[in-house]
């Protein structure tokens, strides 16, 4: 049986999803999440195969918590659901070493064997994803760069996102510099741009 842990912050979204693997005689899933920072806690309490993660969730994104994941749990193989086909995302996906990487809207019985493939030991990655991430430029952030500017970009303060990533306030500020160089913007606001209008955002 391959247990799965699902994060998807969309209701409607995770229950369907949960439904169809559950109908999978040999997947099981054992954790639903709705947010990104609930990831890790419950994969290292219920030690699942594959983690299939939502890129874009609330509090920390899907690439990160693979991330996490792969430095705490490396038997747990990842698996990324994203509706985003932007090319800066597919590079980062790629850049993340997760081990599948597949549109969100792909039917169900594609789903399932992607998870088998991803449990089996093989990588899997949708055809067109990889593309764009082949003709993307390179993803100059890190994965705490990119979170910080992500959090920045939804609104939250240096002083807010310091208390969420259990930083001081000067180190996020030190990050935030760092992203305004690295993407030779002339502020935040301009940084937040850049990424956005390259797909990494």
């Amino acid at each position: 049986m391959i247990e799965v842990l699902l994060a998807e912050d969309v209701h409607m979204v995770r229950g369907a999803l949960v439904t169809l693997l559950n109908l999978e005689p040999d997947i099981r899933v054992t954790a639903e999440i709705a947010a990104g920072d609930e990831i890790l806690p419950a994969a290292c309490k219920r030690q699942p195969n594959v983690a299939i993660l939502d890129i874009d969730l609330p509090g920390k994104d899907g690439l990160t918590a693979a991330t996490e994941i792969h430095e705490t749990l490396p038997e747990c193989r990842t698996l990324i659901l994203t509706s985003l086909g932007h090319p800066g995302t597919a590079r980062r996906a790629l850049a993340a070493r997760v081990h599948g990487f597949i549109p969100k809207d792909l039917p169900s019985n594609k789903l399932a064997k992607a998870v088998r493939d991803v449990a089996g030991g093989r990588r899997v990655v949708d055809g067109d994803l990889a593309l764009a991430a082949w003709e993307a430029a390179d993803y100059p952030l890190t994965n705490r760069e990119h979170e910080i500017l992500r959090l920045v970009a939804k609104g939250h303060n240096a002083d807010g996102i310091a208390a969420q990533l259990f930083l001081s306030t000067g180190t996020v500020r030190n990050y935030l510099t760092s992203v305004v160089h690295k993407l030779n913007a002339r502020n935040r606001v301009d940084a937040i741009r850049i990424a956005t209008e390259s797909g990494w955002l």
